[in-house]
């Protein structure tokens, strides 16, 4: 358990109290700034992880496969608390979890066929976007809706882009399928 698998596992600790903290206000008072803090720390360690791991060579098979599903479970769980506090249209909350269905599949249909399926440029811009949205609309910052509204489009739209890139780029695995 090397020190970027540990963050990992301290963003998927983190959840918890991330949503806890967000619903037990309501998403209002000092639980909000609870819940942001909590979630800024958790994308931080998404960031920490890669980095440290590529520079140390600390790249593991448990990383590999637990730092994306970490990022879904966090981003996946303020999304839909955004929702139940209706800050967060339901339809982009289904589009951006639909996209991380669809890429997990492809990726494990890759993944028999012996095919690894890289983050791409789009993606991490994906994620890098959904993430400031998140913190924008768990801020709830009366002077930043028109910025929290524009972000959230673009957050859609780079999820939207990430998707069919993933397929363009990958489309032999579907192609090699029977």
């Amino acid at each position: 358990m090397n020190l970027p698998n540990k963050l990992t596992v301290l963003r998927m600790v983190l959840i918890v109290p991330f949503v806890i903290a967000l619903l037990a206000g309501r998403g209002e008072g000092a639980s909000r700034w609870i819940a942001l803090a909590l979630f800024i720390i958790a994308s931080l360690t998404d960031m920490l992880d890669g980095q440290i791991a590529r520079k140390y060579n600390l790249i593991t098979d448990f990383g590999k496969f637990m730092d994306p599903l970490a990022d879904k479970l966090l981003v996946c769980s303020a999304l839909i608390c955004l929702v139940d506090l209706r800050r967060l249209p339901t339809l982009i909350c289904i589009i951006i979890i639909a996209r991380e269905f669809v890429i997990s599949g492809f990726r494990l249909v890759a993944s028999d066929n012996g095919i690894v399926i890289a983050a791409s440029m789009w993606g991490k811009v994906k994620t890098v976007s959904q993430m400031a949205m998140v913190i924008l609309m768990i801020a709830n910052i009366p002077q930043l809706s028109i910025l929290t509204t524009a972000i959230m489009y673009i957050a859609c739209a780079l999820t939207l882009v990430s998707l069919v890139d993933y397929i363009l780029k990958n489309r032999q695995v579907i192609l090699a399928q029977k």
